[in-house]
């Protein structure tokens, strides 16, 4: 996973937060945790040349709304809760690719499993 040639990267992985997604009645009732990592594409030599945060992503606040994201409106699929957190990445400006992956460690998947997870990765147009 990496941003398109160009692109340098800002990546915040493990954002951890409780939420209530799922199809299934427990799910919405009991929660789960939920882990999100984050990877950006944007031109960072602005930022990185004059220290102007504007001109990059603040990665304190990203996580911060990311952890709402996961804790906020529960949805059936972790697709759609994707979705979600990735428009809250293209809201800030100087992001042009973003990809997400939201874990869900704990899914009711009868079978013994490390990990499960959807990315969905985007450039704005």
């Amino acid at each position: 996973m990496s941003a398109p040639e160009g692109l340098d990267r800002i990546t915040v992985t493990g954002i951890e937060a409780y939420g209530y997604h799922g199809l299934l009645a427990f799910e919405r009732e009991q929660g789960q945790r939920f882990v999100v990592d984050v990877v950006l594409g944007l031109d960072l030599e602005r930022a990185a040349q004059t220290g102007d945060l504007d001109a990059s992503v603040h990665y304190g606040t990203l996580s911060e709304r990311v952890a709402d994201a996961v804790a906020s409106d529960p949805v059936d699929l972790i697709e759609t809760l994707a979705l979600r957190i990735l428009g809250i990445c293209f809201g800030f400006a100087p992001v042009q690719w973003a990809s997400v992956t939201v874990h869900k460690p704990e899914a009711p998947i009868p079978v013994a499993f490390s990990d499960v997870a959807v990315t969905i990765e985007r450039s704005r147009t």
